[in-house]
């Protein structure tokens, strides 16, 4: 009975600033460093939000644990609409299985709207031995160990897919994980790893210097920018793990505050500039409004949960 009154004294209490918001400027939270794909993202959807906030809107990087960092702090902070963050769904359904975090389900924040989403690709330098992916697997499987795969780091999408890859194909490589495309990159061009896991953005400007070829890419279908390169699934291997692209709030922020930011952050991913701005970096718009990506979170995590144990990344309890 308390604990019933207590959440509708804070119902009441909220809803005159709801009824004002937003009074005050508005922080947007990226969990990665300026410069990458995630801090690009905030701030083209942060710029398409301004208009509907007169007192500001502010992108502010809050990198750490592949993206949790930003994510717990916003798990923590006052319902009120003036904290939100930017974030890929890994710091929600792979993070949060593997690290004691403010946060641990989806149930443990608002999500409000899915902006974007793309899918990872394997590629390899130009000079490479490998033609075709059936060449890698191949080489694979005839020595297992040999060929080293580098990634965005440990526990990324990229990471689970190149796993996801191993298991579907009966094949064992080496994973590599980085902090990120700005040291794989160099490190596939000197010959330091065989193969890398990255985004369609980051391998377009290699591919188009013909530095690099693209051998699979991991979306459901082919990508238009990449049309030549065939799926995983062409090959029959059933491994296509995207990345999507979010806004989440404090749980309890009242719902007309969502009501707002959702509109306000629809309005700025259906801007035709921000769809082409996506379109030449190989990600999709991907609009999903809150209680649809809620239900599609808990799917994925619980499909996370398995592959997580199944690498031996999380024990079984």
């Amino acid at each position: 009975m308390n604990r019933v009154f207590s959440v509708l004294v804070a119902l009441l209490l909220a809803l005159p600033a709801a009824a004002q918001y937003p009074e005050r400027p508005v922080t947007l939270l990226a969990g990665y460093p300026p410069g990458g794909l995630v801090d690009i993202v905030s701030r083209l959807v942060a710029e398409g939000m301004k208009p509907r906030f007169p007192k500001g809107l502010a992108v502010v990087n809050r990198p750490g644990a592949a993206g949790a960092v930003a994510v717990a702090e916003v798990a923590r902070a006052a319902p009120d609409g003036y904290t939100i963050v930017l974030t890929p769904q890994s710091a929600l359904v792979i993070a949060a299985q593997l690290q004691e975090l403010a946060y641990k389900t989806p149930d443990d924040y608002d999500p409000f709207i899915n902006l974007v989403a793309y899918y990872p690709m394997i590629a390899v330098r130009s000079e490479s031995e490998y033609k075709t992916m059936q060449d890698l697997i191949a080489d694979a499987k005839a020595n297992p160990g040999k060929i080293r795969v580098g990634s965005p780091g440990e526990g990324t999408s990229s990471h689970l897919n190149l796993e996801e890859l191993m298991y579907r194909t009966g094949t064992k490589m080496v994973h590599v994980p980085f902090q990120g495309w700005a040291q794989s990159s160099p490190a596939l061009l000197g010959g330091h790893i065989e193969a890398v896991v990255a985004q369609p953005g980051e391998l377009r400007g290699q591919v188009d210097a013909k530095r690099m070829r693209v051998l699979v890419n991991f979306r459901p279908q082919r990508l238009p920018g990449f049309a030549d390169v065939p799926t995983a699934k062409e090959f029959g291997w059933d491994v296509a793990n995207g990345i999507w692209y979010m806004l989440l709030a404090p749980k309890g922020t009242p719902a007309p505050v969502i009501r707002y930011l959702h509109d306000a952050a629809k309005a700025a991913i259906d801007d035709p500039k921000f769809g082409a701005d996506m379109a030449n970096r190989g990600i999709d718009v991907d609009y999903r409004p809150g209680a649809t990506l809620r239900a599609d979170l808990w799917r994925e995590y619980k499909t996370h949960t398995e592959i997580l144990r199944r690498v031996g990344m999380l024990k079984k309890q």
